[in-house]
């Protein structure tokens, strides 16, 4: 697994994996300075909606220029990225870039597309990830690992709005939902049952715990979210 997958790492129900199923994972790489990408963004706010989809939006970086930039873009998304490219695109980064799966990758924006990719797909949970109670430990379950297995914590803002100030969307509001504000690998999957200590999410925030194997494919994902803000 090239670097990204081996050093990134309530009062709402949370989506939860156990043994049999689980959501299924959406990535969409995306900038608040991309005008193919809004579509794509709401696109993500819909699938966010569904139960059996944790749906996460990585704002990269290098669409961002020096008077501006993207509040929400982050490093670690851009890094992710280019590790999808290793097995996906081979090259070709371009936004928005939707990966389902981590094994397989749409036009973010290509509502169809997205819907076709998503329909067939009915993952097995091989890691269950079960938060405690309080939100302040996530267990992963036994199971068989391949080598080199991690386990990712997303952390992410459930919906932000903000007027762009530069880029191809200037002067437009950009809603995002999901966004992701930090991403951090905790620790390793063997096989064996494993306790992580996390942090609960904050009010107006969600976090993901995955499992992912060096290929790109999770092996187990679950999210919750914390305490709805005020209007």
């Amino acid at each position: 697994m090239k670097a990204i997958f081996t050093v990134l790492a309530l009062l709402l129900p949370a989506v939860a994996a156990f043994a049999g199923t689980r959501p299924v994972v959406v990535e969409l790489f995306t900038s608040q300075g991309c005008s193919s990408c809004p579509p794509a963004d709401r696109l993500l706010g819909e699938l966010a909606r569904r139960p059996d989809v944790i749906a996460l939006g990585y704002h990269i970086t290098y669409w961002d220029g020096a008077p501006w930039r993207d509040p929400l873009s982050r490093p670690e998304a851009t890094e992710r990225q280019r590790a999808y490219d290793d097995h996906l695109t081979r090259g070709q980064l371009y936004t928005p870039q939707m990966v389902i799966e981590g094994t397989r990758d749409v036009v973010g924006s290509d509502r169809d597309l997205v819907l076709a990719a998503l329909d067939p797909e009915t993952p097995v949970a091989a890691a269950a990830v079960r938060f405690a109670p309080d939100r302040h430990a996530v267990t992963i379950g036994a199971g068989t690992a391949p080598a080199g297995a991690g386990v990712l914590v997303a952390r992410y803002v459930l919906k932000r709005t903000t007027q762009v100030k530069g880029g191809e969307n200037v002067g437009k509001s950009a809603i995002d939902v999901n966004a992701v504000t930090s991403l951090k690998m905790i620790g390793d999957w063997t096989g064996k049952p494993a306790t992580f200590a996390i942090a609960p999410p904050a009010a107006g925030e969600g976090l993901a715990v995955l499992v992912q194997a060096p290929d790109g494919r999770f092996l187990g994902a679950a999210s919750v979210a914390g305490p709805a803000t005020s209007p």
